[in-house]
């Protein structure tokens, strides 16, 4: 079997897409896997280092404000176009799966030209601009979120798969919290702002981590590499508080962590439903139709998570959601009693039975 994958431009994007060849692999013993994704973003470095074939085409975002570069985009997609039906014609694929970004669009558009059959997968509660104008082209589309079906009355057909990097956290090695020094009965609070960091969101929290004092909880603060240097310049903090700027395989801790603080990306809400851990959700503002503040919302409303948003966030307000959680052992229970009673989906073996049940 020969497969083309394609997704870009981040994580939340990439991750989910490797997941889904992860699963082709595990099935499909003679698989062949082609991977096209842009020539200046995170996937031409993390696609090739894992041994998969890469093809990048180039290709930019639109936007508001570089209306040159725009112009040129019209250009590029249409002569990107051209070179994924020439890279398809050689290589054959049996279907074309894009993962989000818009690097997929020309992708998915050149596949439907061809003729060949396509999949398109959409990780957020508000659907990307890309896979909504692609909906009308593909054979089948899957969705993370339920109501997110809604943006794709114009496809074929919609089905609800949950996200692959739900899938990849339950097969992750558990990771102690006493492997960073904390005691094995420690209620440890795991505070992170995606795999970049933030500076908004780490100014927000860095004097809180300065007063919290000797709480009934410890707390691991992952700062972001490139934030790290500034977060504990001229600071200290007190003993139950430990800051890294990263932490590699951090689904791996939050399988013994109490609590998680965290930006509400696609990939993070599918950790947290498949882990069932409870968590406070301060969704990024700063994103494309402000999407992860209603893929946290998507949480709330099934009582399994907290919503603070980050323009309302002060120091006096962590701490009382922190000790509400701690404190109140019959709120904390309530969220992870919800969660325990989801039902989560093993979303890449449903996307690879789908795919060949469409083949």
């Amino acid at each position: 079997m020969k497969i083309i994958v394609s997704a870009g431009g981040t994580g939340g994007h990439i991750y989910p897409a490797l997941a889904i060849i992860k699963k082709f692999q595990e099935k499909e013993k003679n698989l062949e896997v082609l991977y096209i994704g842009t020539h200046d973003r995170m996937e031409k470095d993390i696609v090739p280092n894992m041994g998969i074939k890469y093809e990048a085409i180039e290709i930019y975002g639109f936007s508001k404000t570089q209306i040159l570069r725009d112009f040129k985009n019209i250009f590029l997609i249409n002569k990107a176009i051209k070179k994924c039906k020439s890279i398809m014609m050689d290589f054959k694929p049996d279907v074309v799966i894009g993962v989000g970004g818009y690097v997929t669009y020309p992708v998915i558009r050149a596949a439907h030209k061809l003729g060949i059959k396509t999949f398109i997968h959409e990780q957020n509660s508000i659907a990307g601009k890309s896979n909504i104008t692609l909906a009308k082209y593909v054979d089948l589309v899957g969705v993370s979120f339920k109501n997110s079906k809604d943006y794709f009355k114009t496809a074929r057909k919609v089905v609800y798969t949950g996200n692959p990097c739900g899938e990849n956290a339950l097969s992750v090695p558990k990771i102690s919290k006493t492997t960073l020094g904390f005691k094995a009965s420690d209620k440890l609070i795991i505070i992170v702002a995606g795999s970049l960091g933030s500076s908004a969101f780490n100014e927000k929290f860095k004097a809180f981590l300065q007063i919290v004092g000797d709480e009934a909880y410890k707390i691991l603060y992952v700062t972001g590499k490139a934030y790290y240097d500034d977060f504990v310049k001229n600071s200290t903090f007190p003993k139950n508080v430990k800051v890294v700027p990263y932490f590699d395989n951090l689904a791996g801790l939050m399988k013994d962590a109490y609590l998680l603080i965290s930006r509400a990306g696609a990939s993070t809400i599918s950790e947290i439903l498949a882990l069932k851990i409870p968590s406070i959700l301060i969704p990024s503002p700063y994103v494309a139709n402000n999407h992860q503040y209603y893929n946290a919302l998507d949480l709330v409303n099934m009582k399994v998570a907290e919503l603070i948003e980050e323009k309302n966030l002060t120091t006096d307000l962590i701490q009382v959601s922190i000790n509400e959680l701690v404190n109140n052992s019959e709120k904390y229970d309530e969220l992870k009693s919800n969660l325990e009673k989801l039902n989560t989906k093993e979303s890449s073996t449903i996307i690879y039975e789908k795919i060949k049940e469409m083949l």
